[in-house]
């Protein structure tokens, strides 16, 4: 089987590596151009995916756009039976999803038809989710709309990072394919359209996104920094400045008719207490505006923080 490859980040990666270690004709990939870096933005970095393909000696076309003719007869030259995406960071017109004869295959993070979208890994945690996994669905001209042929669940631990579980779903990802694709050689895979009815969203994640609300629950607002980090990092406004933060987690606390959502109300050596609409949570690291990571008992210690002072409420109007 010829296929071709679309993806761009480090998610992408495992899946491609395994389609290769499995003996699979990987006849081109398909990934976005390079991006400027540093702060010249003279040099280019390729991505993820292409550094893979390069270093395997696979054709790589890496268009602005996945259209038009000039590029639809780079794809035919390659002759694909089939396209595998894997958050290749574009939406494919049809003409490109049915070019190859067996069609167009996706690796999606989530249970389908559950979290369709950008940023289903983000979502699952930021609404607790106890179980996700990966879905390997037929594409089609809709969002994430087309029939499932294959799905592995995980659990999500409670402590668990986006990071984390992006890391754990890419490789999870790559067994799913390669089990779909055996399916479908020895013709035993089976096309399950998916119940519309039941579909919810995961939108890509803008910055307003990841500023806490303190008047949540603390339960809500672990997950929320959970599901930011490493990136972009949630955070809270102190002194007027963004200060993201890190390895939080829920605890029980006496409500007090003085204490504001926001405020913090115990300093230590595992980190700092602030107060949410319900008990508060525990923030172990810290990383104010244009410096690195530390952990909150060290910016405590440099006065980065103090007992009594209070995270800003968030703007819920951003």
């Amino acid at each position: 089987m010829r296929i071709l490859f679309w993806g761009t980040p480090d998610f992408a990666t495992p899946p491609l590596r395994a389609l290769l270690g499995e003996g699979f004709d990987v006849v081109g990939v398909v990934t976005q151009p390079d991006r400027p870096r540093g702060r010249s933005r003279s040099q280019l970095d390729p991505s993820p995916v292409k550094r893979v393909a390069v270093a395997e000696g696979i054709p790589v076309l890496q268009p602005e756009r996945p259209r038009g003719d000039a590029f639809l007869e780079e794809v035919r030259a390659l002759a694909p039976d089939l396209s595998v995406v894997v958050a290749y960071g574009h939406i494919l017109p049809k003409a490109v999803i049915d070019l190859p004869p067996q069609g167009t295959l996706n690796i999606h993070a989530s249970l389908l038809p559950l979290l369709r979208g950008a940023d289903p890994i983000r979502a699952a945690i930021r609404q607790g989710f106890a179980t996700t996994g990966v879905a390997i669905m037929r594409m089609v001209p809709a969002l994430d709309a087309g029939p499932v042929l294959h799905v592995l669940e995980t659990p999500i631990a409670d402590d668990e990072t986006f990071g984390e579980l992006t890391e754990r779903l890419s490789e999870l990802g790559a067994l799913a394919l390669i089990e779909a694709l055996t399916l479908m050689a020895g013709g035993r895979a089976t096309e399950t359209p998916q119940d519309d009815a039941r579909a919810t969203y995961a939108p890509k994640t803008e910055r307003a996104h990841a500023r806490l609300d303190w008047t949540r629950p603390a339960e809500d607002v672990a997950r929320a920094i959970r599901a930011y980090d490493p990136r972009p990092g949630a955070f809270g406004v102190l002194r007027g400045a963004d200060v993201k933060l890190f390895g939080a987690r829920p605890i029980p606390v006496e409500e007090r008719p003085d204490v504001t959502p926001g405020e913090v109300i115990a300093l230590g050596p595992d980190g700092m207490d602030v107060k949410c609409g319900e008990d508060a949570v525990r923030v172990a690291y810290a990383q104010p505006a244009g410096k690195a990571r530390l952990p909150v008992a060290d910016w405590a210690r440099g006065r980065g923080v103090e007992l009594g002072d209070v995270f800003a409420a968030a703007d819920l109007g951003a």
